[in-house]
């Protein structure tokens, strides 16, 4: 290890011990940060300028070298770099390749005013605000994908006997399905874009440790550069939350619960007992012994990673339990758990983007079900209803009748409806007795009848439009 790496040190009689400095090293977990810390870093190189903290020449050394970390950060030569520097995280092991490339000493008041408590809360929101703008946007694309196969599959006119408990509950289209399917990924979007909008509201650049800094650091220079609103109103409050990174964290995992939801189905659909859907053979994996086995691993991966993530935003959450203000240590795990859940949400929520595109659905089969297990029973006995017939009445009647069919091994019938009208002392009784018409037959809007689903359609895409 090099004593130039560590940012501290002098009033220390010897070196730290280095299995505990090993211990308390978040390196590994910040490299994803570096290209952040860069862009944090020269804001801070302007506040220092602005301030005439430092020369125009040491600006300018400094702006150098850190474009030049930039330019190894995109061509994934630093990380190396950073781990041979021996520095504590990513943000000491940008100080220590600015002050090695600095050969005129210039790294050396790059620290100038800044603690690393404003440096990292500053390169988190700088991190939050971008893994937001991609959520949204893969969430986005989702939406789209299925909103897309809504519309075919209106047009087709394909239904489902839909289910609660995984019981057979009512006709359904499919396309009433997939809009179900499509708008948790515009509520994830909508999700995304509050946190980023949160994420570029106030700048902690300038806060310094906790209290501010007396050196005339020109805060909104650096606010302005970065694309923050304006400077944070509290130095204490501004280096200790971890809001902003945290919402991110639960915004993704949302949306990779609401994936998890729609994957679980699809994997039942594609078993052939169900037979309603398949995954391509680009999606799907095979079986090292059984040579016929055609399996849905990424719809299985995305439903095993909604427990990883509320896992892992659980963790960072609990944290901060009890924690005072101002930073403590503890936040170094609030960040590293955030991060993880951050990564693996959006690489998750890109996979299942990938996988869900590639989803055929089996529409004869789907037809050919749609009306067994008596899921026009509702649609019977709100016949009865509109008839006069309470609901409770009504209900026992149909329910009855059910139970007779379903004795004898046959679907209800327009005998049964005649023997309802006759037991309820109506003249006649009409209700439907397939899927098309129990579909066709529902009045409210938001419902499964295909003017309704057309409508939804239409208001899902305008509202994905009015994203930026």
């Amino acid at each position: 290890m090099t004593k130039t790496a560590l940012q501290w040190g002098g009033r220390f009689a010897q070196p730290p011990d280095a299995t505990l400095l090993a211990f308390g090293s978040s390196l590994e977990e910040d490299l994803v940060l570096a290209p952040f810390d860069v862009r944090c870093s020269l804001a801070h190189v302007a506040a220092l300028s602005g301030g005439s903290i430092v020369a125009s020449n040491v600006a300018s050394a400094l702006r150098e070298a850190l474009a030049r970390i930039a330019s190894e950060i995109e061509r994934d030569e630093f990380a190396s770099v950073a781990r041979a520097c021996g520095a504590e995280d990513v943000h000491g092991a940008i100080d220590a390749r600015v002050r090695e490339l600095c050969s005129n000493g210039e790294g050396e008041w790059l620290h100038a005013g800044r603690s690393r408590n404003d440096q990292v809360a500053t390169t988190l929101l700088l991190y939050a605000r971008e893994r937001a703008e991609e959520g949204a946007t893969v969430s986005l694309e989702i939406a789209r994908t299925v909103v897309a196969s809504a519309k075919e599959e209106l047009a087709a006119g394909t239904r489902l006997a839909a289910t609660t408990h995984w019981q057979p509950a009512q006709p359904v289209l499919l396309a009433f399905w997939l809009v179900a399917a499509a708008e948790p990924f515009v509520r994830a979007a909508r999700r995304f874009a509050a946190c980023a909008k949160a994420a570029r509201a106030s700048s902690p650049l300038g806060s310094a440790a906790l209290a501010g800094s007396t050196l005339p650091l020109d805060r909104i220079a650096a606010a302005k550069e970065l694309g923050f609103d304006a400077p944070s109103r509290n130095a204490m409050d501004a280096i200790g939350t971890r809001d902003e990174v945290l919402d991110v964290a639960h915004a993704v995992a949302r949306a990779v619960t609401d994936a998890s939801r729609v994957a679980g189905e699809l994997v039942i659909w594609c078993t052939p007992a169900f037979g309603y859907a398949r995954l391509g053979d680009a999606s799907s994996t095979g079986s090292s012994l059984m040579p016929q086995k055609r399996n849905p691993d990424p719809f299985e991966l995305v439903r095993a990673s909604a427990a990883e993530l509320v896992g892992a935003y659980a963790g960072a959450l609990g944290t901060l339990g009890g924690l005072p203000l101002s930073y403590h240590r503890d936040l170094q795990q609030t960040k590293r758990l955030a991060i993880a859940a951050i990564e693996r949400g959006i690489a998750t929520l890109r996979a299942f983007a990938r996988a869900i595109a590639d989803v055929r659905f089996n529409r004869e089969r789907m037809n050919a079900q749609a009306a067994g297990g008596y899921v026009v029973a509702t649609d019977v006995a709100d016949a009865l209803i509109l008839a006069g017939i309470s609901a409770r009445h009504a209900h026992a009647l149909v329910g009855a009748a059910v139970a007779t069919a379903e004795r004898e091994g046959r679907a209800l019938t327009t005998a049964d409806l005649a023997a309802l009208a006759k037991e309820a002392g109506l003249a006649t009784l009409d209700a439907p007795l397939d899927a098309s018409a129990s579909v066709r037959a529902k009045r409210t809007t938001g419902s499964t009848n295909p003017d309704e689903v057309a409508k939804s359609i239409r208001a899902i895409e305008e509202e994905m439009r009015s994203f930026k």
